[in-house]
């Protein structure tokens, strides 16, 4: 192990990590039991390079991000484009705001560039969407984002895309495990700092920023009724206002009340503990805005700005502010497409899209306007390959809502077309929560829950997948389970996962998968209820029987 540090310490071209790296080999090399400990958590592996790329906290070794290993990525994925693209490809690179992402991005394009590839960089830290939409606008081979999205403040990662017959989506099989065996061949090849680099890459102009936002602005230009319309926005610390405020200016949308404390980016993240929406108290600077200022609504980015979070008034909720679902803005942005497809005569061929473990409540809005639908494994590598889809999202409130523009989620457009839906309800008088009454009356009533457990020990979570499969379970809760679907081996168009699929006697579904990104189990929950009080009784109970399932299993 101190063989492995001493050799990584030897290439490595940041002065921090070098010291951090430095500091840990002087106290094993004396003994440190600790520090020995720490030496083999940093290189005992690698970070692995899959589809969701790289990601993982920041710090000296292979098991962690820092330059050595995003130069080794950065080669090895340029050994891939000039294998399948040739040696004059473009590869396009962004940035957010977290701490070295700029290195990161620029180590990056200096060694494309040193690969003889095409190298263009955005102008200045922007949200994920924008080098989404920059691999298709300029014909890209392949995009990179260096980015952790709403991940602790102390990681970061290198999200991949690929242009050509994969239209700009993120990476999925088998190019994952081509890029990743040019990875591993750079990486044994030694001395990252005998990768050819150059300062020859290019920056990418303005125009392509402002193209963007003209994109973005027309998925739903304001309506005389959006005026006076209050709302507020938070940038979570992330990169997402910059861009946002101007494609609100051009939409025609009123300025939101903004939350000051989190409009800059910033890597730290100062005020919340964990910068995703979705965890406890990181809107709570919003929701303190949105009282004070009497807004109809919040709207939040996370800090790539590809996600999106939305709050309405609640006084039935702690605070008198309630964050909606991802499922409940899924169901209510799908209801917009579908409707705008079938008003404009473009059902034929079109189709609705969401994760295997979203509120099936889509495919009845698709079935409802005559539109295709499609399930598809969680994550937008997937959702955003679905055949002639013009809407998608999953549950972890990500939103495909111009998929001619960005071929993966993006919590801007989304934004603005939830603004577009919010000022033509309130033409006719109607607030948000209205809109969610009017989606149950339409299309019924579907409630959907989540049951997590985390694991010390992530072998802990391949025993308990290995003995759902070897024993399924007869019932949860009092509910018998009708059939279980294994989709290890795929399912249909489905491709394979880690799932299980259970279906439940009385229409209920529970779906079982591992998370891809935290040492978590976890179950999907959805029920449809005769009523919103007999939908939220039939989630509580499934929920209840879940987790006993669960406890059973430890």
């Amino acid at each position: 192990m101190l063989d492995r540090a001493r050799t990584w310490l030897a290439q490595d071209p940041d002065g921090e990590t070098r010291a951090e790296l430095r500091a840990l080999i002087d106290s094993a090399e004396a003994g440190d039991d600790a520090a020995h400990d720490e030496l083999a958590d940093r290189f005992g592996t690698r970070l692995a390079f899959g589809t969701a790329g790289l990601r993982g906290r920041l710090g000296a070794g292979s098991n962690r991000m820092n330059r050595v290993l995003v130069a080794q990525a950065a080669a090895g994925l340029a050994a891939y484009v000039r294998e399948t693209a040739g040696d004059d490809a473009t590869v396009v690179i962004g940035y957010d705001g977290r701490r070295n992402s700029d290195v990161f991005a620029r180590d990056s394009a200096e060694i494309f560039a040193g690969a003889g590839l095409r190298a263009v960089m955005l102008p200045r830290m922007l949200p994920t969407p924008v080098l989404a939409f920059a691999v298709r606008a300029l014909d890209a081979a392949a995009g990179v984002m260096v980015t952790a999205s709403h991940n602790p403040p102390d990681d970061n990662g290198y999200k991949v895309y690929l242009g050509g017959e994969d239209g700009g989506a993120q990476i999925v099989p088998p190019a994952d495990q081509r890029i990743a065996a040019h990875i591993q061949r750079v990486a044994d090849d030694g001395d990252i700092a005998a990768l050819p680099r150059s300062l020859a890459f290019t920056t990418a102009p303005e125009s392509l920023i402002d193209e963007y936002i003209a994109a973005t602005a027309a998925v739903a230009p304001a309506p005389p009724a959006s005026d006076g319309l209050v709302w507020v926005y938070t940038a979570l610390h992330g990169v997402g206002w910059q861009t946002f405020s101007r494609i609100i200016e051009d939409a025609g949308y009123p300025a939101p009340v903004v939350v000051e404390q989190q409009l800059a980016p910033d890597g730290a993240f100062p005020t919340v503990s964990f910068p995703n929406p979705e965890e406890p108290g990181a809107m709570d600077l919003a929701f303190e805005a949105a009282r004070t200022s009497g807004a109809d609504l919040v709207i939040a980015n996370d800090p790539d700005a590809d996600r999106l979070a939305v709050a309405i008034p609640d006084a039935e909720a702690e605070g008198g502010w309630r964050r909606l679902s991802g499922n409940e803005i899924g169901l209510l942005l799908g209801w917009r497409a579908a409707r705008i497809a079938a008003d404009d005569g473009e059902t034929a061929g079109a189709s609705l899209a969401c994760s295997l473990v979203s509120s099936p409540g889509l495919a009845t809005v698709a079935e409802h306007f005559g539109l295709g639908f499609h399930a598809t494994l969680t994550g937008f590598k997937w959702i955003s390959r679905a055949p002639g889809i013009v809407f998608g999202f999953e549950e972890a409130l990500g939103y495909l809502v111009n998929p001619d523009t960005v071929r993966d989620k993006d919590g801007l457009s989304a934004a603005i077309a939830m603004l577009g839906m919010v000022s033509e309800a309130r033409a006719r008088g109607a607030s948000l929560g209205d809109l969610l009454r009017e989606f149950a009356d339409t299309f019924g009533h579907f409630a959907s829950d989540q049951v997590s457990v985390r694991f010390d020990d992530v072998s802990q979570i391949a025993g308990i997948m290995a003995v759902l499969r070897e024993r399924h379970p007869q019932a949860i809760g009092d509910v018998d389970v009708d059939r279980v679907d294994d989709l290890l081996h795929g399912d249909g168009d489905l491709p394979p996962g880690d799932v299980l699929r259970l279906w439940l006697a009385d229409g209920s579904r529970v779906i079982v998968r591992p998370s891809g990104t935290e040492p978590k189990l976890k179950l999907y929950l959805d029920v449809r209820g005769d009523s919103a009080d007999d939908a939220a009784a039939r989630i509580a109970a499934l929920a209840d029987g879940s987790r006993a399932l669960l406890d059973g299993l430890r």
